[in-house]
């Protein structure tokens, strides 16, 4: 069996967080026992679907790196399908149609709570003959005895009585598919054979299987993935927590951090926090995800981050901050920028910080009246003017060379190496939170460091 996994984004908003995830999961499935990782957009909300919400989880999916090899494929698009599938489930008879009105059916519902019973559709309609002037729905005629039962892959067995079910309504009045149906003809014109999604959809999968088995298919494996928290427990919400993957880009989050980060929400490798997303496919598999809820840690995020970060090559990390830094009108060739890059990186725990750290080397940014007034004494400004005679008289420029000048210079004016580092920091970087002075001094060269000492 070749496998075939899909994952399906409604276009009414971006691609979310646990959105993501989920792609993840069965894109990984599928790289790992050599099938296909199938996208489709079930875009049949019409009210609430939107090209830019298309564009947006089309971006979203890319910029992951997560590359589908079928698709992607519209739900719009194959009305004409559903419709002839419709009709064949009329003539086969496990479909008919359903003529009650709103009033109708609300009675009925009301009866059968008077007497106690659990409200459902009684199919009244089931033998019954056209009304002139209306039209019908489509429902599904569910087994009424025996359970539906399936071995979830995270979840475990499932069994559903079929007395639970409803006779699902399979096409409105307008002729226009419900998202049940439609999602089951995708999947078995699709040939899936892994569904991965949310446990919110639980419910609709022994709908969805009863379906598949009248049309006469074999139900595709599940795997229903547990919801993610907030770190105290609570549901994560638009308006309280960054739920866009295209936020987490923004924050400076590499894609290989965040799809990292987003393996470890529950699902896991022993004690191994960081890899790559290969390693992650070489381990993976859906059996090994826990059903718990999972809690998603931002301040864990980051530091996954920051080791992505560490590992990324240098000529990479330059590449991703440039538009950056050329909207401030920094010209990179003026400095050793690849030299800054491998100072800088291990203290960024995302791009834009580490953005900011690159850019006050190349110009200085505005101090802070705190700081001015703490460092940048009278007693100060003299040790940096001595200090920049020193540098003058430098011959050598390499590091082991200036860290030698600092320490002699520190001797000869008795002073501690921080009353020269703090004043020596915002003079040459406009803030005293860099890297080693030394270091610092060494990248800029002598021309730089005399040109802003002696601003």
């Amino acid at each position: 069996m070749t496998v075939r996994t899909r994952f399906a984004p409604s276009p009414t908003g971006f691609l979310h967080i646990g959105g993501a995830r989920t792609a993840l999961f069965s894109w990984a499935y599928a790289k790992k026992n050599n099938g296909a990782f199938i996208l489709r957009v079930e875009d049949t909300d019409v009210e609430r679907s939107t090209q830019e919400s298309v564009d947006s989880i089309l971006h979203a999916m890319d910029w992951l790196g997560l590359d589908y090899a079928e698709g992607p494929f519209y739900q719009m698009q194959r009305m004409e399908r559903y419709k002839e599938v419709i009709q064949q489930m009329l003539d086969a008879g496990t479909a008919y149609y359903c003529y009650c009105s709103k009033e109708e059916l609300d009675q009925m519902r009301e009866e059968q709570r008077t007497r106690g019973e659990k409200p459902r559709y009684d199919r009244r309609c089931l033998h019954q003959q056209p009304r002139d002037g209306v039209k019908p729905v489509v429902r599904f005629k569910n087994p009424q005895d025996g359970v539906v039962a399936w071995d979830d892959l995270v979840k475990g067995r499932i069994e559903i009585a079929n007395s639970e079910l409803d006779d699902l309504i399979i096409a409105r009045s307008d002729g226009t598919p419900t998202y049940n149906f439609c999602v089951v003809v995708d999947d078995l014109d699709m040939k899936i054979t892994h569904v991965t999604r949310g446990d919110d959809h639980v419910n609709n999968t022994p709908r969805q299987i009863n379906i598949l088995r009248a049309l006469g298919a074999t139900p595709p494996l599940y795997a229903h993935l547990p919801m993610i928290l907030r770190d105290d427990g609570q549901k994560m919400s638009k308006r309280n927590d960054p739920v866009s993957v295209v936020q987490y880009r923004d924050m400076g989050i590499l894609p290989e951090a965040l799809l990292n980060y987003l393996a470890r929400l529950c699902w896991g490798h022993g004690d191994d926090e960081v890899f790559s997303i290969e390693q992650f496919v070489e381990w993976f598999d859906l059996n090994n995800i826990s059903p718990s809820p999972a809690r998603f840690d931002m301040k864990k995020l980051f530091w996954v981050n920051a080791q992505h970060i560490k590992a990324t090559a240098n000529a990479k990390l330059i590449a991703l901050i440039t538009p950056q830094l050329q909207a401030q009108n920094i010209v990179l060739e003026q400095l050793d920028i690849d030299a800054i890059i491998e100072l800088v990186k291990a203290r960024s725990d995302n791009l834009n910080t580490l953005a900011k750290e690159v850019a006050y080397l190349y110009q200085p940014q505005t101090p802070n009246a705190e700081e001015l007034a703490k460092h940048m004494t009278d007693d100060a400004a003299q040790v940096l003017n001595n200090f920049a005679s020193s540098i003058e008289a430098l011959n050598e420029w390499s590091l082991d060379a200036i860290k030698a000048l600092i320490k002699e210079f520190c001797v000869s004016q008795n002073i501690k190496m921080p009353q020269l580092g703090m004043p020596l920091r915002l003079k040459l970087c406009g803030t005293t939170q860099t890297p080693s002075f030394d270091a610092i001094v060494y990248i800029l060269g002598k021309n730089n460091v005399l040109a802003r000492l002696r601003a």
